[in-house]
This record gives structure tokens, C-alpha cells and sequence, in this order.
């Protein structure tokens, strides 16, 4: 039996705690929530959850591998939202207009909190809080000196409602094909190209990475890039799907992420994760966030069921690492 299908590989893979957590989360909501959270307006119901927040959470887990956090993703939802909206709807411009507008801001915004974390070493949950209230306040600030408002219309129709903003057999959002796609190629990418391996060696020690050769400021200004982008997109979508966008929001996409992406088996420390294991973190959230309105629970129990989730996430998922260690391989003949 070959390592990687062996005990102690499937235990060291680090989506295995993920998968279990996953598993266990469905048939408990699948025995208290009946056959409703099963048929095709359950599943819809999570997974549009899952496939919004898997857009956000990859990025800011594979930045949290390599030892970075981002929260300004909180901002960038309702700034990529709002852009989209005021100059496609507010302006009467081109709807593509708006949404190259929007990933331009994603781009920029990113570029900066990169810029700002590896030329002044300030930490990068320093350096994003930052970034998060002054995108707010530029977004709300410009929102109502164009507008007079913070809520702006948005009507879109023709091609790029359908590829952004439609729905799939009615209930499915298209959202969920681009999350699809989007964790394709970052599993490609991390773990069968040597991006991965750089995102994983600056993780596990950023002076030896950048030693070693491996480009560790470009590596960190694009994980920055990717992360305030694919928060920005997902405003847009939002904005799209619901011909509208609004100032207020975006700020649960902050813990949500991150709990996505640590009940996905990624370590706080950095250096441990896959992108898998975010993907599978993901859905087991979204399953216990919309889960429990197809139970007979009292739905002011959700939050603590979530809290109580991230913490036994966390407790499998160091489990799973020393069982791991004890399935290693002993080495012959001394250390």
C-alpha cells in the first residue's frame, strides 16, 4: 500500500478532519432536518452560501498558509457591489464598464495592502484593518456625494446577467459554477505547480523561503491581489443577482472566511492546509449555517452551533496531526 492511501497518509492529508467534520454535519442535519434539507431546495440553499463565501475563503486561506491575513475582504464586497452598481446603474454606463471597474479596484486595493505589508513589515492584520475602514468609509463617503444615497439600483440583463447574476434550474446561483471552476484551478495551481510550493515554504519560515530564491514579496503582493479581487467579484455578482448594492454588509465575510478556512483544516500559525480542505470547510459551514433552519431548533442557537463547530474543528484537526506522527515511518539506526 503505497504512502498516500496508507493510515497515516490519509491522516496527514490535511482535509481529512474536514471531511469527517463534513460528513457529520450532513447526517445529523440530514436525520433532524428531514428530507426538505436533502431535495433541491436545501441543497440550493447551501450551497449558494458555500459557493459566495469558497470564492473569499480559498484566497484568504492560502494567505493565511503563507502566514498573512486579510480582512479587508469585509470592505471589498460592498465596494465592488457599489462601484459595479453607481457606474453601471447610477451613470447609465456599460454593465462591462462597471465590472472592469470593480475588479480594477480589487486589483488596486490589493496591490496596496501587499505593498504596505512587505515595505514596512507591519503585520499584515495590522495593515488590512486599515485597508477595511478606509475602503468603508471612501465607499460610504463617495456613495453619498454621487448618489445622495448608500442603496443604488442596478438593472442588468443580456450576457452578463446570465454569467454573473442568473440562477441554474431556478434556484441554483451561477455563483456556484464560477466557485467550481475557481477551486479547479487553485487546487491545480497550489498543489501541482511550484506556486503551492513557494505559498507553503513561506508559511513555514518567510526568511528561509526567500533564501532559498523563492520571490516571497511577489508571491505576497499577489495572495493580496487575489484576496481583495475575488472579494470584489463576489460583490458584484451580488449586485448583479440582486439588481442592487448597498453600502452596509460584507462585514460577515470576514470570521466566516476564516472559519471556513480553519474548519478546512489550515492552521492559524500557517504552513499546513490544502485547498480541498478549504473547499470541504466551506460547504460544512454553510451546511450548519442554513442547516439548522430545517430543524425544529431554536434558530438563536445557529451562532453558538457555529462557534461550537470552529472549536471542534480545531481539536480534530490537531488530532488528526498527531495521529499522523503516529503512523510516520521510524527511522533505523538512530535520529
Amino acid at each position: 500500500m503505497s504512502s498516500r492511501f496508507s493510515p497515516g497518509g490519509l491522516l496527514r492529508r490535511p482535509e481529512a478532519g474536514a471531511f469527517l467534520g463534513l460528513l457529520a454535519v450532513l447526517i445529523f442535519f440530514g436525520i433532524f432536518g428531514g428530507l426538505s434539507f436533502l431535495q433541491v431546495a436545501g441543497l440550493s440553499s447551501w450551497l449558494n452560501v458555500a459557493a459566495t463565501l469558497g470564492i473569499i475563503a480559498i484566497p484568504v486561506g492560502l494567505l493565511m498558509i503563507a502566514g498573512e491575513l486579510d480582512i479587508s475582504v469585509g470592505a471589498m464586497v460592498p465596494a465592488g457591489a457599489m462601484t459595479t452598481a453607481i457606474i453601471s446603474g447610477h451613470l447609465g454606463q456599460s454593465i462591462w464598464l462597471g465590472i472592469a471597474a470593480c475588479l480594477a479596484f480589487g486589483v488596486i486595493v490589493g496591490l496596496v495592502n501587499g505593498l504596505m505589508v512587505i515595505r514596512t513589515n507591519v503585520p499584515s492584520l495590522i495593515v488590512t484593518l486599515g485597508s477595511l475602514f478606509s475602503v468603508q468609509g471612501m465607499v460610504l463617503a463617495l456613495s453619498v456625494l454621487v448618489t445622495k444615497s448608500t442603496s443604488v439600483p442596478l438593472k442588468t440583463e443580456g450576457l452578463a446577467k446570465t454569467i454573473f447574476g442568473d440562477f441554474i434550474f431556478g434556484q441554483f446561483q451561477v455563483i456556484c459554477l464560477w466557485w467550481l471552476a475557481a477551486t479547479a484551478l487553485y487546487v491545480f495551481y497550489v498543489h501541482y505547480s511550484h506556486f503551492g510550493n513557494w505559498i507553503f515554504a513561506m508559511g513555514g519560515d518567510k526568511v528561509s523561503a526567500r533564501n532559498a530564491g523563492i520571490p516571497t514579496s511577489r508571491m505576497t503582493v499577489t495572495l493580496f491581489v487575489l484576496s481583495s479581487t475575488s472579494a470584489a467579484f463576489v460583490g458584484m455578482c451580488q449586485a448583479i443577482l440582486y439588481n442592487s448594492a448597498q453600502v452596509a454588509g460584507g462585514q460577515s465575510f470576514i470570521f466566516n472566511s476564516i472559519i471556513a478556512v480553519v474548519v478546512g483544516g489550515v492552521l492559524l500559525t500557517g504552513g499546513f492546509g490544502s485547498v480541498i480542505g478549504i473547499f470541504l470547510g466551506t460547504i460544512t459551514f454553510a451546511v450548519v449555517n442554513q442547516g439548522i433552519y430545517y430543524t425544529d431548533f431554536d434558530r438563536n442557537w445557529s451562532s453558538l452551533i457555529i462557534g461550537v463547530l470552529l472549536l471542534l474543528a480545531v481539536l480534530m484537526n490537531n488530532t488528526f496531526r498527531n495521529l499522523a506522527l503516529a503512523y510516520a515511518p521510524k527511522k533505523k539506526g538512530g535520529a
